[in-house]
């Protein structure tokens, strides 16, 4: 962007549109911003509030001539359902970017730096905090609010009879000692904390009839209000902490053992800030638990919260991201949003960086000529270091699932080196900008304005497009048909939305070889695969719930006392690896090259632009016409309606692999869980292995590379349906007149003019 803030035209001080003074609305909402960034922001906020004005008094002379509901021609049905869907539309949609990391890794104390509040959120230390996701923003509430979130009660009684499956005995001992896991243990807790003492005992049934030992509210939802960040921390931190024998034991206060017994129930927290000087309103940070969850619906919103972030951070504190497997883990997902989500950055942030010791690092370093001076000095040069190892192994991870031109590889910061203790305490070793905090703030600023111009463009060229309908509406008839060509129009561009689909269809045709390889490589591997994850080195000892969790989940395992264990993903992982770089170039929206589906779409708006302008052309004499400029800029509308469907539906093809995957394997999950007694971790094995041999040989992986293939078929077919629906009404009323006796529209000539130059101004700044 550009170092002058934009000046466009007309802009102006004055109120908002609120009635508010802007200087002083202002100062308050961009507080988090640096002077430069005020200015462009303030630029950007002149134009939202002209470009509102413009489109509450068009709204309101309209509702003047709009004739009764019953007698709305198709021309007034449009103006009215798109003026009142804009005037709703947020200015700003919620820009994601998640923690992603296992507890320990520092996201809570990182969090609580970059929020400028340095004991907000509850940090992992002698007690631990619940594995749910918690997302932070800011808003204009003068309080500080949090929305604890619980499983409603369904699906809670889902929760607990797998629960009670995991502790159910036959009678008969198991020497393989299934009752001995840490998982269970846990298992125990919730159920403990939910019903009490001995509730581990009980049936299903019976534990339906037992009264809970805490009041659930019927609303399955707990808010809570602090004038202050302390008073909402306090009392949000027994909520978010799992209670253990030796809360049990501790004095407490009035009501917060009670507290601390909701964390199983808990589904997701959302807590709420007022205006920070540190944190744009419209950013969201979402603590993401680094392993998923046991229970199927916190499990679905972690894959929920991961798919929907725009920036992931990957968290990791300095000694494990020095070496550490669960790492891998979270990169593995971390690129798999950025294939099939919205994810479009991608960065591992090393916490913890000022933990060392200078007499063990001094030994690791004796071969270096080069002395130090001091810890700091040693703090820096082991930062440096790790940015270069941690940042080329991340590259090169990346460079082998996307395309080689990707704008992600790009980047010069994949790497930030983090010290909360330093951001606080310059007297430790670090000063605050060797911290990295403020070089994590300065980023997330850059996205909040990239996306702010963004969405103000949206906003300002929907209004654009309804002025231009008014003023085409306002037409003679003689003056919009008179060489019939709204036939003409609707049939050439019929005719480019089919040669469109033949060109996507040519465009997902790329994956076919692909597919077709990683089917042969996922029968090759499946064995190896499965004994991977089956087998351990210290035989079955304590394995037994473990195994029998993964089989109630159908596949999937997720505990904080080991890795996340997904056999459908793994099963289908040979084939990922064949289709990610052909799956990421046909989606990619950056540098496109003739092998993406933006290349096929780009090409087919030029064809439609040029059928426009011939129109406007043909019209050029006709005075008023704002035919052409409707027709331009509800194409661009109609493309970005698009382009989120796609969006969307990317998810869905990339998933489906998995998915078909693990349905052809339920049956088997089932029968598998249902195994007790001796050796019964042995039989369970035998069951799982035995029928997806059975399964492979009966085209398992070649019945999941189909479901994609039709995923791409459905996704080509809704494309068609939805631009020929699209473009037809758009040329209806392209060619529509308003009849008289509905009384006569109002002029916009003037205010279609100034929408016009701002957006103009809008697509030409930098």
């Amino acid at each position: 962007m550009a170092s002058n803030a934009p000046q466009h035209p007309g802009a102006e001080g004055g109120e908002s549109a609120e009635g508010v003074p802007n200087k002083k609305r202002r100062n308050n909402r961009y507080r988090a911003f640096p002077k430069e960034q005020k200015r462009i922001l303030k630029a950007y906020e002149d134009m939202e509030s002209e470009t509102k004005k413009t489109l509450d008094t068009a709204f309101e002379k309209l509702l003047n001539v709009l004739p009764s509901l019953d007698n709305m021609p198709d021309g007034a049905w449009y103006l009215k359902d798109r003026l009142s869907a804009l005037k709703a539309k947020s200015s700003l949609d919620p820009i994601y970017i998640g923690l992603f990391g296992t507890t320990g890794a520092g996201k809570s104390t990182l969090l609580n730096a970059i929020l400028e509040k340095k004991f907000f959120l509850p940090v992992s230390g002698s007690r631990t905090c619940t594995s749910c996701i918690v997302e932070i923003k800011t808003s204009q509430t003068k309080y500080y609010e949090a929305n604890i979130h619980l499983l409603s009660d369904e699906e809670w009684k889902k929760e607990l009879r797998n629960l009670v499956e995991l502790l159910s005995k036959t009678g008969e001992e198991d020497e393989e000692g299934s009752h001995n896991d840490a998982d269970v243990e846990e298992v125990i807790q919730k159920l403990q904390s939910i019903y009490g003492q001995g509730a581990e005992t009980k049936c299903y049934e019976d534990l339906l009839k037992m009264k809970p030992v805490i009041k659930i509210p019927t609303l399955r939802r707990i808010p809570l209000k602090g004038m202050s960040a302390d008073e909402l921390s306090e009392k949000l931190d027994p909520y978010v902490r799992r209670r253990s024998d030796e809360d049990e034991r501790e004095p407490a206060q009035d009501g917060d053992k009670e507290k601390m017994r909701f964390w199983p129930l808990i589904k997701h927290v959302e807590v709420t800030l007022p205006r920070s000087d540190v944190l744009p309103e419209g950013v969201v940070f979402i603590d993401i638990p680094g392993t998923g969850d046991f229970n199927s619906k916190r499990d679905q919103m972690w894959k929920e919260g991961i798919n929907k972030c725009s920036v992931i951070w990957i968290i990791s504190a300095i000694v494990r991201a020095q070496g550490e497997r669960t790492q891998e883990v979270l990169l593995a997902e971390s690129i798999k949003a950025y294939q099939s989500g919205r994810c479009t950055d991608i960065s591992l942030v090393v916490t913890k960086t000022d933990d060392l010791n200078l007499d063990e690092y001094k030994k690791e370093r004796r071969h270096r000529n080069i002395p130090l001076e001091s810890k700091h000095d040693a703090i820096l040069e082991r930062n440096a270091a790790l940015k270069q190892e941690q940042g080329k192994r991340m590259k090169d991870k990346l460079k082998r699932k996307l395309p080689s031109d990707s704008e992600i590889l790009d980047k010069t910061d994949f790497v930030y080196t983090v010290s909360a203790n330093g951001y606080w305490d310059q007297t430790l070793n670090l000063n605050k900008e060797e911290s990295e905090i403020p070089k994590l703030r300065d980023y997330v600023r850059s996205v909040y304005l990239k996306e702010k111009k963004k969405l103000l463009m949206d906003y300002v060229r929907e209004t654009l497009v309804i002025l231009s309908v008014v003023q085409n509406l306002r037409k003679t008839p003689e003056c919009l048909d008179q060489f019939g060509e709204q036939d003409h129009l609707e049939n050439s561009v019929k005719k480019e939305i089919m040669a469109l689909e033949e060109q996507v269809k040519k465009c997902f045709d790329q994956m076919n070889h692909s597919l077709d390889e990683g089917a042969k490589e996922a029968i090759k591997s499946q064995k190896r695969i499965i004994n991977k994850l089956l087998d351990r080195d210290n035989g079955n000892q304590g394995y037994y719930n473990t195994l029998k969790a993964l089989c109630l989940r159908h596949g999937v395992y997720a505990s904080r006392s080991c890795a996340r264990i997904d056999i459908n993903d793994a099963l289908a992982q040979p084939i990922f690896d064949k289709i990610d770089m052909i799956f990421g170039n046909i989606f990619r929206i950056q540098r496109g090259t003739r092998a993406t589906l933006r290349d096929k779409l780009n090409t087919f708006m030029d064809a439609v632009r040029k059928k426009f302008e011939k129109v406007g052309e043909e019209n050029s004499a006709a005075d008023n016409n704002c035919q052409p400029s409707f027709l331009m800029q509800e194409m661009k509308v109609i493309m970005s309606s698009l382009d989120r469907y796609i969006l969307q539906k990317k998810a869905d093809i990339y998933l489906s692999l998995s998915l078909s995957i693990q349905n052809d394997l339920e049956p088997y999950y089932d029968e598998a869980a249902k195994v007790r007694g001796k050796q019964a971790c042995q039989k369970m094995k035998t069951i799982l292995t035995e029928n997806i041999e059975k399964e492979v040989k009966s085209g398992m992986f070649e019945q999941a590379t189909e479901r994609m293939r039709e995923q791409f078929q459905k996704l080509k077919n809704d494309m068609t349906e939805k631009l020929l629906n699209d473009y037809s009404k758009m040329i209806k009323l392209a060619f529509s007149h308003w009849e008289r006796d509905a009384g006569d529209l109002p002029d916009f000539k003037t205010e279609h003019e100034n929408i016009n130059d701002l957006l103009d101004f809008l697509e030409n700044c930098e």
